[in-house]
């Protein structure tokens, strides 16, 4: 990485999961959010989302009976103590263990934890060390 400035908020509007079992989806996925502290925005009989990540079964009108293939998504947090958390209310929810929490060789303070979701993703909490950050998040009203 050639920069030690980095921008959230400005690329993704959002992003979707096609899962092969949206209930075993939603346990990961609460556990996950309730360690990093983003609530479930709304839920549907086939669908739920949070945020930018909205999640569907593959029967929904949104996904044309298609399953998405496996992705990796990198979920941010403030500390290291919320990484730890997250790795271990994932595997009790259901996830499989890719790479137990600590440094990564990325950029200095880089620590993070991978749990693969029940349909094989990747999913990582991400702490970037001490940081200056100009907001809590972009809000964005119609």
């Amino acid at each position: 990485m050639e920069t030690n400035e980095l921008h959230r908020g400005r690329l993704i509007d959002h992003i979707q999961l096609i899962v092969r079992d949206l209930a075993a989806s939603r346990r990961f996925y609460q556990a996950v959010f309730d360690t990093i502290g983003i609530p479930i925005a709304g839920e549907g009989e086939d669908y739920f989302w949070a945020d930018e990540l909205f999640i569907s079964s593959a029967d929904s009108d949104a996904a044309a009976g298609e399953l998405t293939g496996r992705h990796h998504l990198a979920f941010q947090s403030r500390d290291r103590a919320t990484v730890e958390a997250f790795h271990k209310a994932a595997l009790a929810a259901g996830g499989k263990d890719n790479g137990a929490p600590g440094e990564r060789p990325y950029h200095p303070g880089y620590y993070a934890a991978f749990v693969l979701d029940p349909d094989g993703n990747n999913i990582e909490v991400v702490h970037h060390g001490e940081a200056r950050y100009s907001a809590d998040s972009v809000r964005v009203t119609f």
